[in-house]
Formats: C-alpha cells, structure tokens, sequence
C-alpha cells in the first residue's frame, strides 16, 4: 500500500530542483528510492537492488491519486500538421540524441534538454527521421547518441539506431550499461536472459554475466535532475576520438561515464 503522503512526497523530490518534469515510470523508481536506504550509500561497493515497491501496488496508487503535476506522457518529437521552417535543415548539425523510451524523449524535450544542448531529442519509434537531417549532421560533423536501458533490448536499440542512420554518421551509445547501473545502485528488473551480442564484447565479464541472467536496468531509474545533467555533459562534452583504436572501441560499446556530475 503507498499512502498518499509517500505519493506526495515521491511526486515532489522526482521533480526537484525547480518543478522538472518526469515521467510515471521516473515517479515509480523514485518511490522505491524512498524505501531503499541502500541507494544512498557511497559508489563503492557497486551494485543494484532489487524492486521495493511493486509493479501492482504503483498502479493501484496511480488509479487511486492520479498522475501528480508534473508528469508528462510521450509525444512525437515532430508534428505531422505544422509546416517546418523552410531553413530548419539549411545549417550543420553537430548532434542528435535518440531515446530507446519514447517517455524519456518526450520528459527531456518537456525540460527542454534539446535546447539547453543544442540537441534535438528523438524517440527511437521516431526512426527513420526525415533525410533532411541526416544531411544536417553530415554538414555538422554531427554526431547521434543512443540513450537505452542496460537491457538486451537496449544493446538492440543501438543497433536499430545505427541502422537508421548513413554509415559515415557517428552513432555512439550513452549507455546505461550494467557498469552505470551499479554505481548509481539503481533498482534493477528481471527481463529476457541471454548472450549478449558483438556490442558488449568490450564490457567487464560480470556485465555481460548480469544480463545473461536477466537482470535490466532502465534509463528512468535514474533520477530526473541527475540524468538531465548527466545527458547534458556527455553530449555537449562529447570529443570524437579518431586516431587510438582502443579508446574508439570503448567508445563504441558506451564507455561514458555516468556516476560523475
């Protein structure tokens, strides 16, 4: 049972500095944070936890109080009814993120992320994009980031990401890896098992073990305020590394740091 101070108090600090907004799901992970004292130790040791509220007694919460201000539902990055500016696609673009969750799209462009950064933010159902950009980035030396969950169908969608875009376009995955996940002592779900792929070959072994058994982290585990920094940093602090093969590697497979900022 959530009592409605425990919705109130959960609604307040997801939202918290300023009124940012969040998604249900953020709201979800938030009130488990307020169960988990474990989550407010220090970086070391590193590890996840599991779920201290119930995926049913949220939504029995949610029927019974309501979504609370604040909490936005995805939305198309796009309108199919308002014209463009003739002169959107005219100039280079140096960035563009693509979001696994189209709820974390639609929450990082209502705090306006994509303006903040410079960085048009997309959901991953958004793809293909119009082609117009894809010139944009190639004039910008652009670059697209990736933001999933440390999940299989995270690693998936970086590659459906790299598939959407012309092969001379970067596209370099934010994360979250299993390696994220622990550090910020994030809870963690139960998903599909299995080997992952070619894209964590680069990952520590007990990474790709914590996924073979089935464990997944979501992106809106994170807190709101710490992932709208951390966002920030990695694609406005982004440097492309063009000449040592092993850090190019590293940064294929999403090795960004998250635990810092």
């Amino acid at each position: 049972m959530i009592s409605q101070r425990a919705w109130r108090n959960a609604a307040t600090r997801a939202g918290a500095p300023g009124g940012l907004r969040f998604t249900a799901r953020q709201l979800y992970y938030e009130l488990n944070r307020s169960r988990q004292p474990l989550y407010r130790i220090g970086r070391r040791p590193r590890f996840t936890l599991p779920p201290a509220v119930s995926e049913n007694a949220f939504a029995a919460a949610l029927a019974r109080f309501g979504p609370p201000p604040g909490v936005v539902s995805p939305a198309p990055a796009r309108s199919s009814t308002a014209p463009e500016p003739v002169d959107l696609y005219d100039y280079g673009l140096p960035r563009l993120l693509v979001c696994q969750d189209a709820e974390i799209a639609a929450m990082l462009r209502a705090n306006e992320l994509h303006m903040e950064s410079a960085c048009p933010v997309y959901a991953l159902d958004d793809l293909p994009l119009d082609p117009r950009l894809g010139t944009a980035l190639e004039r910008g030396d652009g670059t697209v980031f990736v933001l999933h969950d440390a999940s299989l169908a995270g690693l998936a969608a970086v590659a459906a990401a790299r598939e959407a875009f012309p092969e001379a376009t970067p596209v370099e995955p934010l994360g979250l890896r299993p390696a994220h996940a622990a550090a910020l002592h994030l809870t963690r779900r139960r998903g599909e098992g299995g080997i992952p792929g070619a894209q964590a070959r680069l990952w520590a072994p007990w990474e790709r073990d914590w996924l073979a058994r089935g464990n997944t982290a979501e992106v809106a585990a994170v807190p709101p305020a710490r992932l709208l920094r951390t966002v920030h940093r990695l694609v406005r602090g982004f440097r492309k590394v063009r000449t040592v093969p092993r850090l190019r590697q590293l940064s294929a497979v999403g090795y960004l740091t998250w635990p810092e900022g």
